[in-house]
Formats: structure tokens, sequence, C-alpha cells
């Protein structure tokens, strides 16, 4: 066989692939009949992509091939395979969120992310799976079942961006798309081995109807920092319809990206922030991989902000949205959503207009302590996730190293925290645990630092190349 046609190729890089394409080494028809041939081995098991669009695929893959031969101007992602969240809307494409209210809808138009993506010349092989509408770090629902973690099929893979994370890991796509809320992005990378990127609230703009006050964003997947860049590139900047959308774009330059030097950094490892419940390999884990760091000369130290508001703020704003998002479609079909999801709607329901605004206050109070804490550091360093994977069979953990947690949401305080602020914070590969599943590290810049962060990872990842060091696939 070539060795440009090797199925191992869809386990390199997307910046990789796109300059094999580029290079006319392997054809965009090629590298799609790969990561097929990887979804048809490895979906049957894990369940990551729920609705397979290969016929569209294969002619969107037949036409970037035409466009490069032509000589025409490629798009950034041109030919790559890409999986799209089942959030996202695909136009002509089923998008269900999940949910079986909506398993038989065919959007008319597409997510501005998944706009960005086709414009730049990305081919679509299909819908990555998604607890129902996004709630939770768990990836199941009633549409479509559960997917599976690919080192341990009995465990999870995180969610909310859980079928994209796994599609990823498996070589079912170059790149994905995700969204974060509250971790949606970070905890299924870190479970994964591949990255997951939650970009300064703004950078990458999307549609929603409260666009004023949210603490989601959608961003970037792949299986390395340098694929996170890339794809950056085509999805980010303004949005004139988005008011949240910023009018100076971070310049997401690949080949600077590349090159740059390493700074010689101040990073502040918060463990878990004094008295929060996590389990203890996974802090180990975490806060011993920052020795390679230290090894390269950068300054470590322990510190971390107070920020013991942010549950508060991170459950009422949570809340409130809900309500907004669900309050119909639990009175129009109460027996189709999760119990989760109504006690989530419920709290918003009953929240006033005097506790929104004392939230308000509390996370401008937080803001305020982080960029205090940016003056001192370049860096934070968290774990990803509180827990290692999980069963499958579990919706939630209720229980960690014996504390007893109240909601569906404690366990996911390492990332919700963050979310709160609306600063950028990435998942990387950081190690394994003893039942050699893979566990993440957090890294936190100031906002708008996005490029400055992502350098960073990029230093750490190809210092320590965790994630090539990666379990067999189970099949």
């Amino acid at each position: 066989m070539n060795q440009n046609t090797n199925s191992e190729n869809c386990f390199n890089s997307a910046v990789q692939q796109i300059s094999m394409i580029r290079d006319r080494d392997i054809s965009c028809k090629e590298l799609l009949d790969l990561h097929i041939d990887n979804l048809k081995k490895y979906n049957p098991k894990v369940n990551a992509i729920v609705t397979q669009t290969l016929d569209l695929a294969r002619i969107s893959a037949e036409k970037s091939d035409q466009r490069i031969c032509s000589g025409e101007n490629i798009g950034i992602l041109e030919g790559l395979p890409v999986a799209i969240k089942d959030l996202h809307m695909t136009e002509g494409i089923l998008t269900t969120e999940g949910s079986r209210i909506y398993k038989n809808r065919i959007p008319k138009k597409d997510s501005l992310i998944v706009s960005r993506i086709k414009n730049s010349g990305a081919v679509i092989v299909g819908k990555s799976n998604t607890p129902e509408f996004g709630a939770g770090s768990q990836t199941f629902n009633d549409v479509f079942g559960p997917t599976l973690n690919p080192y341990d099929l009995s465990k999870s893979c995180g969610g909310s961006s859980g079928g994209s994370a796994v599609a990823l890991a498996c070589g079912m796509s170059s790149i994905a798309t995700g969204s974060d809320l509250g971790g949606s992005l970070r905890n299924p990378a870190a479970w994964c081995n591949v990255v997951g990127f939650r970009p300064t609230l703004g950078v990458v703009p999307s549609f929603t109807d409260l666009p004023w006050n949210t603490l989601s964003t959608d961003g970037p997947m792949g299986r390395t920092v340098e694929d996170i860049v890339l794809q950056l590139k085509a999805i980010s900047g303004k949005d004139e319809y988005v008011p949240n959308s910023y009018y100076e774009n971070i310049k997401f330059d690949l080949e600077k990206f590349l090159q740059k030097k390493p700074d010689k950094l101040k990073i502040a490892w918060g463990g878990n922030l004094g008295d929060r419940p996590i389990d203890n390999e996974i802090l180990s884990i975490t806060k011993d991989s920052l020795r390679n760091f230290s090894e390269m000369g950068f300054e470590v130290y322990e510190d971390y902000p107070d920020l013991s508001d942010s549950d508060e703020v991170f459950n009422a704003f949570r809340a409130y949205k809900f309500a907004f998002d669900h309050k119909d479609h639990i009175k129009k079909y109460p027996d189709l959503v999760k119990d989760t999801i109504k006690w989530n709607t419920e709290n918003g329901i009953q929240l006033r207009a005097v506790d929104l605004g004392k939230m308000e206050q509390f996370r401008n109070d937080i803001w305020k302590k982080m960029i205090s804490f940016f003056q001192k550091y370049d860096l934070f360093a968290l774990p990803v996730t509180s827990v290692p994977p999980f069963s499958i069979d579990v919706e939630y953990p209720t229980k960690i190293d014996g504390v007893e947690l109240q909601t569906y949401l404690d366990w996911m305080w390492p990332c919700y925290v963050i979310s709160v602020t609306g600063m950028p914070s990435i998942s990387i590969p950081c190690g394994f645990n003893n039942d050699n599943l893979p566990v993440g590290l957090q890294l936190i810049a100031s906002p708008f630092k996005d490029f400055d962060l992502l350098s960073s990872a990029y230093i750490f990842q190809e210092n320590t190349k965790f994630h090539k060091i990666t379990p067999p696939i189970c099949v």
C-alpha cells in the first residue's frame, strides 16, 4: 500500500493532512476514504457519528479535488473530514440536539460555525453525538443511545461534545466542532486524549437568543494544538449580527504560531482550589505534569484566585438559560425531556430579577479578581475533570473521595468555574491513570490572550508528546 493512503494518516494532525493535500501527496477523496474506513471499523462500537453523510462527503471531496487541480484558491480547511456536533444546525442534514422532540428535524439553515467550516472547504462526514440539548457531561440520549470511551467501552467519554472527541480519537474525522457551557469542549477532550479549546467569549461568535449574557461558546476540537489554531483561522472573527463578537479579530497565524519561540512564563497551579472534591490520582497526575514547564525554565507557583462565588453564578445563569430554552419543551412534551433538564429549568423559572442582578455583581467581582491574578501570572493551571471516566451506566457522579455531591453539575467544577469568567481555556493531554485512561491538564489565560495560551499549550504538547502515547482503541 502507498504510505500516503495508509489508514495511519488519519491519526496525523490536520495540519499534516492539509499539507499532504496541498502537496498532492494524497487526494481529498483518498483522505476521506481512509476516514470512512475507520468510521466503519470503530463507529459500530463507540457510536460517535450518529448521522452519517458519506454520499454528500464524497461529492464535497471530489469538488475539493477539482478546485485543487484547477489551481483555484482553496479554503483553509480544504478537503479535511469534519464531524459536526449535533447541537449545531446543518442545512439539509438531520439535527436532533439529542432530543426525541427533534428526532426528525431537518434545518433549513446552517449554524454560523457550520457555515464558516463549509466555506473553508471542510468535508462533513456526519453529526457527532451529544446528550439531550447538551445538558450534562455524559454523552447519551434516547434518540441514539450512549457514546462510549474508545479506550474502555464500559466508561463514559465525557460530554457534551463527546461524539466529536471520540470521532477524533478514532480517526473518523480530522477536526470537529463543539460547544462549551460548563466544560463541554474540555471534559471529553481530557477523557479521549485529544484537545478541546474554549475561546474567549466572542472570539468564535454564534447566533443565540441570549447573546448579551451567556456562559456558552462554540469552539474547535482537534488531535493537536496546532489543529486548533488551524480551525480558528476559519471559525473566529466578527459577525455584525452577533453583538458579543469582537471587532478586533485575533490573528491565528499558523506559520507564526509554529515558529514562535517559548517565552519564560509564570504559571500558577490551582490544584483543587483549596478544598474542592477531586480524585487524588487526577490531582497528582495534573500537578506532576507541570514539571515539564519547570524543566523548560518556566516558573511554577501554587496559587489561585478566590472563585468561591463561581458556583452560585454558574448555576444561576445556567438555570436562566434553561428556563428560556426549555420551558415550552417541558410544557408541550413533558414525557420527552429528561429530569435533570426539568430540574434546571424549574430553578430558572424561580429566579427573580434581583437574583440575576446579584449574580451579575458576583460575576463582575470574579472578573476583577481574575484580571488582578493575571497581573501576577501568565497562565493559570487546573485539572480538567475532578474524576476519571466513570461507568457508562452512570448519568453523573454522586460522590468524590467520600464527599457527597448535591447536583448533577457539581463534579464539573474545574471547568465551570472558568466558564463564569469568559476567559480562554484549553484541555491538553497530560498523562494516564492506573487504568491507562487519559487525563487532561487545563490551562487558562487572561481575556483575548487566546493565541498566547495556545502557544504555551503547544510548547507543553511538543515537550511531553502525551497526545501520541494513546492507549489501544477498543474494537
